[in-house]
């Protein structure tokens, strides 16, 4: 059976992040893909398309798309980037629109909720919503880059974060070099 994602795409810089994912996860799986009005502003400046993957595109404003619904099953959510505002509302519970509501049911069922975050400096209300948001069962990863794999170019760095986020959704790949110890 085909694996489902839920890929969700918020207001920050690093929309580079969410196509490199989309465009893995395509390949082998059912992706649906949600956009809100202010990452595809930012998309449209970096100069990211999102458009023409094999997924299902909902509207930000569909509340009732079978994804916001506990009974519709799939294989995990990754929110990437991860705006400030958006981890503000998952962290408190307030699922206004179909990110954050689709969130809330990942974590009420205990799927996996991803959120690839891209502030910095990091207040101390980032820091407690991050805690809050961990401690309902999400998983916080910062796209932060490591430097290990001696990257040539940004498709490098961006490869290493997505690889990172397929692990942890337990999708095979090979984007990017694994630690294997210091050269001797």
């Amino acid at each position: 059976m085909k694996k489902e994602y839920v890929v969700g795409v918020t207001g920050a810089s690093g929309i580079c992040y969410a196509r490199r994912l989309i465009e893995v996860l395509c390949k082998d799986a059912y992706v649906h893909v949600i956009i809100t009005d202010v990452a595809q502003e930012i998309a449209r400046h970096e100069g990211v398309d999102l458009s023409g993957f094999n997924a299902t595109y909902h509207d930000i404003g569909a509340i009732s798309a079978e994804i916001a619904s506990g009974s519709h099953r799939h294989d995990g959510m990754v929110i990437v980037p991860c705006s400030a505002k958006t981890l503000s509302a998952i962290a408190s519970g307030y699922a206004d629109n179909l990110i954050t509501r689709t969130a809330d049911v990942c974590l009420k069922e205990r799927r996996k909720c991803i959120l690839v975050t891209r502030e910095m400096p990091l207040s101390k209300i980032h820091l407690t919503n991050m805690l809050a948001a961990h401690e309902a069962g999400a998983t916080i990863m910062p796209a932060c880059p490591g430097f290990y794999h001696h990257p040539e170019k940004i498709d490098d760095l961006v490869d290493m974060v997505v690889g990172r986020v397929l692990d942890h959704l337990e999708v095979d790949h090979t984007l990017t070099k694994r630690w294997s110890g210091y050269d001797a």
